[in-house]
């Protein structure tokens, strides 16, 4: 089925400015490819309007679900997720049909002076850091156990906010929602993902439909090096029946027809970090899935024989 070539093409949202800024270049997009006009429906999740920590929400949908409710009940035709909020399970009656080429997918620290800030290692010990993410705090404490990791809630300027204002030294937020936002001047530092893995599918937009249903332009949007990529971080994460808001960091790249994978999980407290990795030589689409799913399956196994589950299960 078809969407009709005489209407737009309507695309879900979360209502925040980063979701609208990232949906909107999604939306041009389409648009483009599409020859169709585009409007965007802003929809309010769980995870927007509640104060309560992430880990405390269970995180996993808590940015998704009514934006996948208003897709399946037909409120729009499209809808645009940050893949890192997905859930790895599949949602009934709805298909990811694109994933567009991949933004920054480092974290990073703006602390007070942004691009002139101390960095990381130049804090000094006691120094108060933000994050909402329980990946994010461990492995602030796995690299400075001396800090005083806060947890906080709130879009990007909120966050910033508590910087310029004075309450904490720093905070740690993606690289890719700060150069959407046009605020990459604020970066204090970027962590490389070799050191600090991030969230699986971090950077990386989905751009979901009902499945079997055809939305003109769409398939044209997706980016066969980021599937293999995010398909690989998001496999391992699955397998170990982790939430989207455990602390696993996971890094795949397809370049020179190599694909690798690297996966590390966090004690929450910084006292513990497991990590593997494999790698496999492509050539093709296919194959670069194919080895997505392999890899997958080695690095996850290789983590759990390490125990990972224990600390999965005490996150």
């Amino acid at each position: 089925m078809s969407a009709g070539a005489n209407v737009s093409i309507r695309i879900g949202t979360r209502g925040s400015a980063l979701a609208v800024a990232q949906t909107s270049t999604v939306a041009d997009r389409l648009g483009d490819l599409a020859g169709r006009d585009t409007e965007l429906v802003r929809v309010t999740t769980h995870g927007d309007v509640s104060r309560a920590s992430l880990s405390s929400l269970g995180g996993t949908g808590v940015f998704a679900a009514e934006l996948r409710s208003t897709l399946l009940e037909g409120g729009c035709d499209v809808a645009v997720h940050s893949l890192k909020d997905l859930p790895t399970a599949p949602a009934g009656g709805l298909e990811i049909a694109a994933y567009p080429p991949r933004e920054d997918a480092r974290d990073a620290l703006c602390s007070a002076g942004g691009g002139a800030g101390s960095r990381l290692s130049e804090l000094p010990a006691g120094a108060k850091v933000g994050t909402g993410s329980p990946r994010r705090a461990a492995q602030l404490r796995v690299r400075r156990p001396d800090l005083d990791v806060r947890d906080i809630r709130g879009n990007i300027e909120t966050r910033l906010r508590f910087v310029t204002d004075g309450e904490l030294d720093a905070v740690v937020l993606a690289c890719a929602g700060l150069d959407r936002l046009g605020l990459a001047g604020v970066i204090t530092e970027r962590f490389e993902l070799d050191e600090w893995p991030t969230a699986p599918g971090q950077g990386c937009l989905a751009v979901e439909v009902r499945a079997g249903e055809a939305i003109a332009g769409v398939a044209d949007l997706d980016d066969p090096a980021t599937r293999a990529a995010v398909t690989a971080e998001r496999l391992v994460l699955a397998a170990l029946e982790a939430g989207c808001a455990a602390p696993v960091g996971a890094t795949a790249r397809l370049a020179n027809g190599e694909l690798r994978c690297s996966a590390s999980v966090y004690a929450v407290d910084g006292s513990n970090v497991l990590t593997a990795s494999a790698s496999r030589s492509v050539d093709g689409e296919n194959a670069a899935l194919a080895a997505a799913v392999t890899l997958a399956s080695e690095v996850s196994e290789a983590l759990l024989a390490q125990g990972a589950a224990d600390l999965v299960a005490s996150a």
